[in-house]
């Protein structure tokens, strides 16, 4: 015969059948808490404490105990009992305080807050201060920058750009075309320190210039390939020379549009540079609004290249340079990957609007 005392028999309404079984599927929910679902359930099932144990290989004290706790509590029982600690000392006006003077003031003395400075103000522990400012996601010593077009075209051009990313015409091309000008040629004034296990690469904080160069380049938007070139100048002339280049070392069908995109640098619109586009139908320019660069792919690529090759290199010269630059890019290209362009139009806008609506005096 068993021995032991017999299991409770679980029954399950269907609320609560369709709740623990949201439990166990849910990717957000905890996984002990997914863990104390698929218990109740095998249970309710009939399952025998050491089968559930077994199945779902946990202890068996552990199955005895939330099977216990949903009999006696049902669903709120699952959760987590208040565990013992010391007595709260701060209240809620206190926490209320401290918000108002971090978002609503400032020392007298500084631009912003500090733990320490602020739990002095407030005769409160530094820590309590940190405590609060990380429950409620504030962070006094950061400042972020933003800036808006003024553009008197912005809408429009916005939804030329990226309609261009999302919804591209069909037998067409679309290019992001820019210059990262004034990169320089650094060597470090004395040898870098090789990374060493427990030790990070160490370099010099000074260095020495040997010149600069600009890279050229034009993202292919839909395979990520890039077109790259450098130039120790970054006049119109250059850029009409990149634009030969391009057109010489393309590899599309004839006929087919390519969409140019660039920003307003004033290079873009030379005079030499509009008759280029004049005697090249094929190619349609489309400009990104002033002060918004960041439409432009291929400054994601710049970013890229800059951290990965440029920002860290040692060169001794220009051509050095160069030649990292050109060995990277065959690199990229010859696996390449396009950034996925996710935000539409409407919700760029919408986002522009808000900025707008809280930077407008009431």
């Amino acid at each position: 015969m068993p021995r032991g005392p017999q299991p409770q028999s679980i029954t399950l309404t269907d609320d609560e059948r369709d709740k623990l079984d949201a439990w166990t599927r849910r990717p957000t929910t905890q996984q002990r808490l997914a863990t104390r679902a698929r218990i109740v359930l095998a249970a309710a099932d009939g399952q025998s404490n050491t089968a559930i144990a077994a199945d779902l290989r946990i202890t068996l004290p552990t199955v005895r105990k939330w099977r216990g706790r949903f009999a006696d509590a049902r669903l709120d029982g699952l959760t987590d009992e208040p565990r013992p600690g010391t007595t709260r000392t701060i209240t809620d006006a206190q926490v209320e305080h401290a918000l108002a003077r971090t978002l609503e003031t400032k020392p007298k003395d500084a631009t912003h807050w500090s733990t320490r400075t602020l739990a002095r103000e407030l005769n409160l522990s530094q820590t309590a201060v940190g405590r609060i400012w990380r429950a409620f996601g504030l962070k006094p010593h950061l400042r972020e920058t933003f800036k808006l077009s003024t553009d008197p075209f912005f809408t429009e051009k916005v939804r030329d750009v990226v309609g261009l990313y999302m919804a591209p015409p069909e037998k067409a091309i679309v290019l992001c075309i820019d210059e990262k000008s004034q990169v320089q040629a650094l060597d470090r004034t004395q040898p870098t320190q090789p990374l060493l296990i427990g030790r990070a690469e160490k370099a010099t904080h000074d260095y020495v210039r040997h010149g600069t160069t600009s890279l050229f380049s034009a993202l292919d938007v839909a395979t990520g390939a890039v077109v790259g070139k450098c130039y120790r100048r970054h006049r119109h002339q250059e850029f009409v020379a990149f634009l030969d280049h391009i057109d010489a070392t393309r590899a599309w069908e004839p006929g087919t549009t390519i969409h140019v995109v660039m920003d307003n640098y004033g290079t873009h619109k030379h005079p030499v540079v509009k008759q280029w586009f004049a005697r090249h139908p094929e190619y349609v320019p489309h400009f990104t609004p002033t002060s918004s660069s960041w439409l432009n792919q291929v400054e994601r690529f710049f970013a890229q290249i800059t951290e990965r090759r440029i920002r860290r290199g040692v060169f001794k010269s220009v051509e050095e340079l160069e030649k990292a630059i050109e060995d990277y890019l065959a690199t990229h290209n010859t696996n390449p990957r396009p950034f996925v362009w996710t935000k539409d139009a409407d919700l760029i806008l919408r986002k522009v609007q808000k900025l707008c609506e809280r930077l407008t005096p009431p």
